[in-house]
């Protein structure tokens, strides 16, 4: 992922326009008129072989004739132009170009790509509509209206999307800090773009249309940084595309493409809204409201009927009314008639004036329980609209006087013309507000999804999640095996095996051959169990339902040899080509109220492995009660996803009916997640049924199906897992035998009483300020860290009671690029001069060349003697900082 030469792009000081055109109507002539017309501040030049004057302005016949090399071009020209025309650009030193032409594909797009890439000329498009930067009056594109300046930032790849948005959006006054239409994204994509939006101030939200990504690590990446700074909101395109195409597991057949992007979507912290209006209430709510701290909405209207319209479609999406207290509801008691709705929505009669409208309102906000409010008007002729509407205004300034925490508010006037004033007003106020009640609880629905999806990117992992343990070597060996027979599909045997490994429970399992042996096992297993299960066992036969090969409840050895007879004579006329070695016998694994599951994995054509879980059982396509995840899990992940089925209702008890064990099943979730991350070998895989009760969970029956890792690569995990190629161990004189390994969520524990170990002094020496504190939001921004753009490795020693203590910690964090990287070290206080810090830094170093990172570089204070002696040992060049005199840049370039 790179940034390289995008403040060209995005923030460009001089423009050329490649193709200019005098034809009237023209996408050269078009371009020219908006971007000489548009009020850029910078120059603007043209050029065509024709030379003369276009719109007052000379056309330059060569690129080479320019006075100055633009920061960006914007090319119109045909396809086959567009390396010479690179070329040029190269040579002249432009870093940008937006490339508006279509029709560049293969070889000809890879020749234009190569001409820049020496002095990484960036390219937007091909195929696009243009580049519209408002706020510096630049409008390079064909598009008909310039947009409003504003601090929306619209990615698009569709270019005519943006022409009806950019009109829609004008008649609303809605404005716009940058409008890119990416078209084929050959160079330019959305992870480039969001990480780019992510550390400028122009923008205060980020909205995407979106029909594919190019490299998923990098989109998630890129996608999970500007969530952490401002809202962004996508719309993706496809959502209802034909099914998934048939796969050997159910599994694979379940994990639809658009399921895959929402996982992403929930992964990253993006809000993902259906509809294009949607988009923009969302960028308004979320941009202009306080942050939500519950789910609750309370509902104040003059109808009875808009409050219970609001109130169903709330329901509709998942959404819940607030309680109100006791004190609230005589509160408001003594303000409304007696007539009152006496309940949320809190209805308070139609001929409600202004002053009604306050102290309603005014009793809501003060209510300790409220979370969200909708003040809802219905028009009368009682009373004026906008009374009531300025009454609302007052209210919330009112409350804003006094310094209380702002409470997020909505408006929603219905009507049309007696409520044009009243929204006029809420726009010059900043309120939100809607024409209906389906579109003010979306709203809200909106600000209920940002902030669980702020929510789940700072969530610290419970303080019982343990590192699991696993038996990689004998899951290695299965695999092998299976491909060094040739073999793509795991047996019931091995598939079982593979998952003991993981520490995944499954039901015991013997194999026979033939009746008397599936008699003679059926035997043993009966001295304890009340019944047996025979299946066939067969390579060649996945699904041993569809030829009669599952027999259950065989009470007596009697019944399990006959059915073992039947069934092999029945497989094998049903397929006579099928390899048949037999049955396997198991015990009939009774739980007590057992819900039948499905956990299991299959590579999405994005975003590589897929985790996938819901209901489970022989209807599992028709009952299509799952949920996607993006592995690696924690047991917060794992949880999330089990939340995300419909069958999760089920797992709580009920009417006497035993609840489930669900961190059982998140734990099975988790090792799922670790032997797919672990073992690329793996192309799907479902466990159905896995069985779950109060008194446990296990797996009846397993399938996975693989292929050679080197031979046929399968695509890479989307989110990098965890590096534990990195876990090593150190011995200090003074300290005693160390872990070094890379941080974790769950860390986040450990800070605290790392924290307590470090001098205030020491402290300002790390970071250039007293005691940064040790709020959650904090610590979860130091240990939940994305591995793809940032390392850091902690040295822990285990204490007394058995925790491990945190030492000493050791950061970098690389660029977008990944050849530059900032590193940051401390270490315990009574630990200086142990040889801590030089251990850990030497892990970093190592690291940094194992990822073949250009340099290595610091900040530290003038006075931190120690941390700059070290540093110059080892082989950091040191000098004094440009912009601060106290603070010395350390720089270690690495050899590649």
């Amino acid at each position: 992922m790179t940034v390289r030469n995008l403040d060209r792009l995005l923030s460009p000081r001089s423009v050329a326009l490649i193709g200019a055109s005098g034809r009237s109507g023209s996408v050269g002539n078009i371009v020219a008129r908006n971007m000489i017309e548009g009020g850029f501040r910078g120059s603007v030049s043209l050029v065509n072989p024709k030379g003369g004057e276009l719109f007052g302005q000379p056309v330059y016949r060569r690129i080479e004739d320019l006075p100055e090399a633009p920061d960006l071009a914007v090319i119109v020209t045909p396809p086959e132009t567009l390396p010479g025309i690179a070329a040029s650009l190269a040579a002249r030193g432009t870093r940008a170009a937006v490339v508006i032409t279509a029709g560049i594909k293969g070889a000809l797009r890879q020749q234009m790509l190569d001409a820049g890439k020496d002095i990484c000329l960036r390219f937007q498009g091909p195929n696009c509509l243009g580049l519209m930067l408002p706020p510096l009056g630049l409008n390079a594109s064909f598009c008909h209206v310039a947009p409003k300046s504003g601090d929306l930032a619209f990615l698009s790849q569709s270019g005519a999307l943006i022409t009806g948005i950019v009109d829609w959006a004008a008649a609303r006054n809605i404005g716009f800090s940058h409008v890119v239409s990416l078209g084929d994204m050959a160079d330019v994509d959305f992870g480039d773009l969001l990480d780019y939006l992510a550390g400028e101030r122009q923008s205060r939200a980020i909205l995407l249309y979106m029909e594919s990504v190019t490299d998923a690590p990098k989109f998630l990446s890129a996608a999970r940084r500007a969530a952490r700074a401002k809202p962004v909101i996508v719309v993706k395109s496809g959502r209802h595309a034909a099914g998934a195409k048939a796969a050997l597991s159910h599994t694979g057949a379940l994990a639809g493409s658009d399921a895959a992007y929402a996982a992403a979507f929930r992964r990253a912290g993006l809000v993902r809204v259906k509809a294009l209006g949607e988009l923009f209430d969302a960028a308004e709510i979320l941009a202009r409201m306080p942050r939500m701290v519950g789910d609750k909405l309370t509902i104040i209207t003059n109808g009875g009927g808009a409050g219970v319209l609001a109130a169903d479609r709330l329901a509709d999406s998942g959404g819940v009314l607030q309680d109100l207290s006791a004190e609230t509801l005589a509160a408001l008691d003594r303000v409304l008639p007696p007539t009152w709705s006496h309940g949320n929505p809190i209805d308070i009669i139609g001929d409600a004036n202004a002053e009604r409208y306050a102290s309603a309102i005014e009793v809501v906000l003060a209510a300790p329980e409220a979370q969200a409010l909708l003040v809802m008007n219905c028009p009368t002729a009682l009373v004026d609209s906008t009374e009531p509407a300025r009454a609302l205004v007052d209210a919330i300034d009112r409350r804003a006087a006094t310094g209380m925490r702002p409470r997020p508010v909505l408006a929603c006037w219905l009507g049309d013309s007696a409520s044009r004033e009243a929204r006029a007003l809420f726009v010059e106020r900043g309120l939100p507000s809607f024409e209906t009640p389906a579109d003010a609880v979306a709203a809200f629905t909106t600000l209920t999804a940002y902030r669980a999806a702020q929510d789940a990117l700072l969530q610290m992992p419970s303080r019982t999640e343990k590192d699991f343990a696993f038996d990689r070597e004998s899951a290695k060996a299965i695999l092998a095996k299976v491909l060094a027979d040739g073999r793509t599909v795991l047996s019931e045997m091995e598939s079982k095996a593979l998952l003991v490994s993981y520490g995944i429970p499954t039901v015991e399992t013997e194999v026979a051959a033939n009746a008397g042996e599936a008699r003679a096992i059926a035997e043993r297993l009966l001295a304890e169990h009340a019944a047996c299960v025979v299946k066939i066992l067969s390579h060649d036969i996945t699904h041993k339902s569809d030829v009669g090969g599952v027999r259950l409840g065989l009470a007596t050895a009697d019944s399990v040899a006959a059915a073992t007879t039947d069934m092999l004579e029945r497989v094998r006329s049903l397929r006579p080509a099928a390899r048949i070695d037999g049955v396997t016998v198991q015990p009939m694994v009774s739980l007590s109220a057992a819900r039948e599951l499905i956990a299991g994995m299959s590579v999405d054509e994005s975003f590589g492995p897929m985790l996938t879980f819901g209901s489970g059982g022989t209807e599992v396509e028709l009952v299509r009660d799952t949920a996607q995840a993006l592995p690696p899990l924690d047991m917060h992940l794992a949880h999330d996803l089990i939340r995300q089925t419909r069958i999760s209702r089920l797992f709580d008890a009920h009417r006497g009916k035993p609840g489930v064990d669900r961190d059982g099943v998140a734990d099975v979730l988790v090792r799922l997640s670790y032997l797919v991350a672990e073992h690329p070998e793996i192309r799907e895989l479902d466990i159905n049924p896995l069985l779950a009760a109060a008194d446990g969970v296990v797996a009846l029956d397993a399938r996975v199906a693989v292929a050679d890792a080197l031979a046929h690569p399968r695509k890479p995990m989307a989110i990098r897992p965890y590096p534990s190629e990195w876990e090593t161990s150190v011995t200090l004189d003074r300290v005693g035998t160390l872990r070094l390994r890379p941080i974790r969520p769950a860390d986040e524990l450990l800070y605290e009483r790392f924290f307590s170990g470090v001098t205030p002094d020491d402290m300002r020496l790390r970071f250039f300020m007293a005691h940064p504190g040790t709020s959650h939001a904090f610590l979860a921004r130091l240990t939940q860290i994305d591995y793809a753009r940032e390392m850091a490795f902690v040295a822990l020693r285990a204490a007394a009671d058995g925790d491990d203590e945190l030492l000493g910690v050791v950061r970098l964090i690389t660029d977008p690029d990944g050849e530059v990287a900032e590193y940051a070290v401390l270490v315990r206080s009574d630990l200086k001069g142990a040889g801590l810090g030089w251990a850990l830094m030497q892990h970093m170093i190592a690291y940094a060349r194992a990822h073949h990172i250009q340099v290595v570089q610091g900040a530290v204070l003038a006075e931190n003697a120690t941390m700059l002696s070290m540093c110059r040992e080892l082989g950091f060049e040191v000098t004094a900082a440009e912009d601060d005199p106290q603070v010395r840049t350390v720089r270690l370039a690495l050899s590649s």
